[in-house]
């Protein structure tokens, strides 16, 4: 067959890239077409992403890509879960989305005096997450908020990409599985629940599925880029979905998405909606498959991401992140430890100063400098996997055998080995681009260059080179896991 270039864009909350996915039918490999940075900014009291800014890096990485020699035979857009723009009935922006960040739980408990929280749970399979579509949703209701009385659709961040550049509205599967309003058992939109909440329900698009083709550039887009009309397909919308789809693994293996967020799960064809699940708070996220990935979202590197932006504001200097990695490594082990799931970590700003006030207030030495505070979120973090494979396994009814970790987080050969130390488990970890890899391996099959996921894995193991850790767990690391717990149980009405 002739090779396929399948343009991948995957854009997170704090970057984004264009990646160039060349499929020869048998192996697919990446390439990079270019990267852009992408932060929410605060504008009257609300968080919100430059949507402009957003679509004008969008449209650079296709002139790129076509300066590099690679003119996209396709391509398929992921981004983070649950934001949204509105549009009103000319199809215009009513105004740039809101950042998932501006939320709080005053919406959350609100909307729970309408929809109770375990009915919530039971329909949509979503954990209680302030920042889900539906609490986001429910703001604008409670403020009587005029943009919402405008709007006359709803699109996902990916979807409303697309809709920018192939002018179709369409949402899809599994970034609307992340919004709280979407029926696990009839894989459409939960209607009945809108109207208990006042959400109008006539903003949200009918669905489609990854792997399927959704129109393609428009005239006017086509001729600014100098590109023909290139097809757009749907793909796993929601970045973790797209990651996913890309872990080489199988059998009863559990997966972590390693980022900003940790999103760690497994897959499961049924939702699972037991009183362990929504107990434990996870939630059941879509697959490109059309089944499930019980996870949780684990407050990741995003707690070290905020320490270097404080750090750079101290000093004046921005730390390479080899260089934290490095200092870490020497920083004694086991010090102090974390949840980071804290709900004071959510919140951006001060947070060196945020983890030595949780240490003072659970007892613990405080952690001082780059090497120390580092060390203490990564063997935090470790510590908090185990926590969720515990789980996993729980649901499962057997135990978890192996972890799969994918994402840009990989990178960070330290938390790699700490991950296998913490679980006991071994661990593999590729690719570090999971989500473009998995977002270009749907482009194929909705070309119908690739059968279906089971082949498309086919087409990871035999295009990505891995990597193995295996576990060293020590009686140090159980004594740190029981701390972490007692600080959990201590601080749980905080």
């Amino acid at each position: 067959m002739k090779t396929l270039n399948l343009l991948a864009f995957d854009i997170g909350a704090s970057n984004g890239r264009g990646i160039i996915g060349r499929f020869d039918g048998r192996t697919m490999q990446l390439h990079n077409a270019g990267y852009f940075d992408n932060n929410f900014a605060e504008k009257d009291g609300l968080c919100r992403w430059d949507y402009g800014r957003i679509l004008c890096s969008m449209k650079e990485v296709f002139s790129k890509a076509k300066a590099l020699g690679f003119s996209p035979s396709c391509f398929g857009i992921d981004t983070w879960g649950v934001d949204y723009g509105l549009l009103d009935g000319e199809g215009r922006l009513t105004e740039d989305p809101r950042a998932y960040r501006s939320s709080c739980d005053a919406e959350m408990k609100a909307a729970w005096e309408k929809v109770s929280r375990r009915e919530l749970f039971d329909r949509t399979g979503i954990a209680a997450l302030n920042f889900n579509t539906v609490y986001q949703l429910y703001r604008r209701v409670m403020d009587q908020d005029p943009a919402l009385k405008k709007a006359r659709a709803l699109l996902f961040m990916p979807d409303l990409l697309g809709y920018s550049l192939t002018g179709v509205k369409r949402s899809e599967y599994t970034i609307a599985s992340t919004s709280g309003l979407l029926d696990v058992r009839t894989r459409n939109w939960a209607y009945d629940l809108m109207e208990r909440l006042s959400i109008p329900a006539g903003i949200f698009m009918p669905l489609d599925m990854p792997g399927t083709l959704r129109g393609t550039l428009l005239p006017q887009v086509a001729e600014e880029l100098g590109l023909p009309r290139i097809p757009c397909a749907a793909v796993g919308g929601h970045d973790t979905a797209s990651a996913v789809a890309a872990i080489p693994g199988s059998g009863d293996f559990a997966f972590c998405s390693s980022g900003t967020w940790s999103l760690f799960g497994m897959e499961t064809d049924s939702p699972v909606l037991s009183d362990f699940v929504f107990d434990s708070n996870f939630s059941n996220e879509g697959t490109v498959q059309g089944g499930f990935r019980p996870l949780k979202n684990i407050m990741g590197l995003w707690i070290v991401q905020e320490c270097r932006r404080e750090w750079a504001r101290e000093t004046g200097q921005t730390l390479d992140w080899e260089d934290i990695k490095a200092q870490a490594a020497l920083a004694r082990p086991f010090q102090c430890v974390i949840d980071p799931d804290y709900p004071e970590f959510y919140k951006a700003g001060g947070m060196p100063g945020k983890i030595r006030a949780y240490c003072r207030k659970t007892g613990q030495a405080e952690p001082e400098g780059v090497g120390e505070i580092a060390r203490t979120v990564y063997e935090s973090l470790a510590l908090k996997y185990r926590w969720a494979v515990e789980r996993l396994g729980e649901m499962k009814g057997k135990p978890i055998r192996s972890l799969n970790m994918t994402g840009g987080g990989i990178q960070n050969l330290l938390l790699n080995q700490m991950a296998a130390d913490s679980t006991g488990l071994p661990v593999t970890t590729g690719p570090v681009e999971g989500a473009a890899m998995g977002n270009a391996l749907l482009q194929a099959i909705a070309l119908g260059e690739i059968k279906d996921l089971a082949q498309a894995r086919e087409v990871v193991r035999a295009s990505v080179e891995t990597r193995q850790y295996e576990p060293r767990r020590t009686a140090l690391w159980d004594e740190a896991y029981q701390k972490m717990l007692e600080n959990m149980e201590a601080l749980k009405d905080d």
